[in-house]
């Protein structure tokens, strides 16, 4: 954490108004439309306040220029007759504005001739900023001030000595006067340094951006942030509360970007406006900041996080331990011997995986308890095959055991057993042109395919007591202990450290983490999930493993072997 400075440095403010260069420009065309033509290019460059120069000139337009714009600009054809094409004046103009700030009266006009210009001619726009004077006089004018915002009436109001005359050097030297106008406005209501500026044309309000003082200080390496709002309880006490919890590679510039006009969610704006402060701390790499903020939101619920409700909550499918046993939803992992896999986020895909068990193996799907040597009433799914009827005791234990392991070695070792059971079904149900049920058998053996791969991902993480890893970052080494699926240490090896040595010092320093039950980690699942992406990541390099971290070849099936497994010749 650190405390927050109230004024910012040099650094942070950005590029002072007095020191940026501004290319105000106007065009004059054959009419509004984006098919028109330029007749005219004007431009004015000014820094601190002084001309820098100018440039002018008229354009072929290749076309007739219809009598009312001729009317209204004073330029012919025969003016134009003799002037250059735009593909000779763009190169000129272009080279006349590097560098610099566009400028323009509703610039989205102007600036949209040239970028289409530079598209049809095979120049490359520099994607300069850009300043609409209509938008700043609308943000920085009073309404009784001024009756529009036309640039007649504005070069009026700030006494231009040039008034605009619809052509473009002309306009452009009005449209000089106008800026510098509402530069001196803005300048009064804290708008200092370009950024400021675009900010500003952007409706970026005056209460946001005074806060963007509390990315000062900030490091500019991973770490994780949290706004904070000061508040009373009900008995009067003062409390803090956490807002809202993010991560970031770079702290400075991401809590920076809070307050300008980059951040455009309604949400945070509302919190940013509530927030009385930013608390921070710093991360060995981006994985930990990752862990550290999913850590950081479980413990505090902020309201302006978006996750889902209970994300504590996971489901697990569970073959139970009894003399026949079933499949069963549950909600935990308990160590009572019995056979879990998961997690699933949803009940709607723990029975997708179960119904796709159910389709392929004939194991009992009734609750009741069943006795190895009294038989009991059975259902109509043993009449009708799809289930073996262990009720009847029409198989021994011993041959209901095989179906058991038939079921664990489908959901845990090669799932192309279940998705060849489905051939059958879905070549009739395509024959007969009931697509809609083949669909839906697809979407099952789909969801059943990305289910084990996930479950082997987590559990084979959860059973490692402990990996150390390491993985190159802009010359450094991020370096992470892992145990039981958990992130129990990370350290960063710099240049001219030992990265052996740091690797040492952090399983040293390391989480103590327990063991967990079943395939359950020692973490959340989203935690154990971002961890797996880390150790997938090309150029990670295992320093220590204790255990196995592996799954099976035939688990988690792309989209390609699994039409080829489960639907054979059919096509749905």
């Amino acid at each position: 954490m650190t405390a927050l400075p109230s004024q910012p440095t040099f650094d942070d403010l950005g590029t002072p108004l007095s020191q940026v260069q501004f290319c105000v420009v106007d065009l004059e065309t054959t009419g509004g439309g984006v098919d028109d033509k330029v007749t005219e290019v004007g431009a004015v460059k000014v820094a601190g306040g002084e001309v820098l120069g100018e440039f002018q000139t008229l354009v072929n337009p290749s076309t007739h220029i219809p009598p009312l714009i001729a009317v209204l600009t004073g330029i012919t054809d025969t003016m134009v007759a003799g002037a250059p094409r735009l593909a000779s004046v763009l190169p000129s103009f272009l080279e006349f504005a590097a560098g610099c700030v566009l400028v323009a009266h509703n610039a989205s006009f102007d600036v949209g001739f040239l970028k289409r210009a530079c598209a049809g001619l095979d120049y490359a726009w520099p994607n300069p900023p850009v300043i609409d004077t209509v938008a700043l006089a609308r943000q920085a004018l009073l309404r009784d001030e001024v009756r529009n915002h036309k640039l007649a009436t504005l070069a009026q109001h700030f006494h231009a000595e040039t008034a605009p005359n619809h052509r473009a050097l002309t306009d452009a030297r009005a449209t000089v006067t106008v800026l510098h106008g509402l530069l001196e406005r803005v300048g009064n209501l804290g708008v200092h340094t370009v950024e400021d500026l675009l900010e500003f044309t952007r409706r970026v309000s005056p209460q946001r951006r005074a806060k963007r003082t509390w990315a000062t200080g900030l490091p500019a390496s991973p770490g994780v942030y949290w706004f904070v709002a000061d508040g009373r309880d009900a008995a009067g006490q003062t409390r803090r509360q956490v807002l809202y919890v993010g991560k970031s590679r770079n702290l400075r510039a991401r809590v920076r970007s809070y307050f300008t006009a980059a951040e455009t969610r309604p949400r945070i704006d509302e919190m940013v406006r509530v927030a009385t402060g930013v608390e921070h701390l710093t991360c060995n790499s981006e994985l930990e900041a990752e862990v550290l903020e999913l850590r950081l939101i479980a413990a505090h619920s902020p309201r302006y996080n978006r996750r889902s409700k209970y994300p504590e909550r996971q489901l697990w499918l569970k073959l139970t331990r009894e003399p026949y046993p079933r499949l069963s939803i549950v909600r935990r992992c308990l160590p009572d011997g019995a056979d879990y896999f998961g997690p699933f986020a949803r009940r709607g895909t723990a029975e997708a995986v179960q119904a796709a068990l159910y389709d392929a193996f004939p194991i009992r799907q009734c609750t009741a308890r069943l006795s190895a040597k009294r038989p009991s009433d059975s259902c109509m799914l043993g009449e009708l095959g799809r289930c073996c009827a262990p009720c009847e005791l029409a198989v021994t234990p011993e041959e209901y055991a095989e179906v058991v392991r038939q079921v664990w070695a489908g959901l845990t070792r090669d799932i192309r057993p279940v998705l060849r059971a489905a051939r059958g079904r879905l070549t009739g149900l395509v024959a007969q042109q009931r697509f809609e049920d083949a669909a839906t058998i697809t979407d099952r053996l789909t969801t059943f395919a990305r289910s084990t791969l996930r479950h082997h991902r987590v559990a084979s993480l959860a059973g490692c007591p402990q990996i150390v890893a390491a993985c190159r970052d802009r010359g450094d080494w991020e370096i992470h202990v892992i145990r039981y699926g958990r992130l129990a240490g990370a350290a960063r090896a710099r240049p001219g450290d030992v990265a052996q040595a740091v690797a040492r010092a952090a399983v040293a320093a390391a989480e103590q983490v327990r063991r967990p039950p079943g395939p359950q980690p020692a973490a959340t699942v989203e935690e154990t999930e971002r961890i797996a992406a880390w150790l997938e990541r090309p150029g990670v390099r295992l320093i220590e493993i204790d255990g196995e971290w592996s799954w099976p070849l035939h688990v988690g099936l792309a989209d390609g072997e699994l039409a080829r497994h489960a639907l054979g010749t059919a096509r749905v």
